[in-house]
């Protein structure tokens, strides 16, 4: 497990609201791993997001599946920096016509 592979398989949690996957809407900050824990800062686009609940199951749900059983995962929700379209990458800024 590194943290690539980890980052990839994250890129299966999609943000409902936006249908777009969280690593290209640039919601991961912070993803380091290390043989007994997994370690994950992230936002969402917005501190009402609706769904930010649902997509930290998910998260946990995603590396739950990809690490050893006696792993610790720690996902924290984090709100500085706050999030912008910047955060996002090119491919989703495309997508949403933000790069014009």
């Amino acid at each position: 497990m590194t943290p690539d592979t980890l980052r990839e398989a994250l890129r299966q949690v999609i943000d409902p609201e936006v249908g777009m996957n969280i690593v290209d809407l640039g919601l991961i900050y912070r993803l380091e791993c290390q043989e007994t824990a997994v370690q994950v800062d992230m936002t969402m686009t917005s501190p009402a997001c609706p769904m930010g609940e649902s997509i930290l199951h998910e998260v946990e749900t995603v590396l739950r599946d990809m690490v050893p059983p006696s792993c610790t995962i720690d996902v924290r929700l984090v709100w500085d920096p706050p999030w912008s379209p910047a955060c996002m990458s090119e491919q989703a800024r495309n997508h949403f016509g933000w790069n014009n």
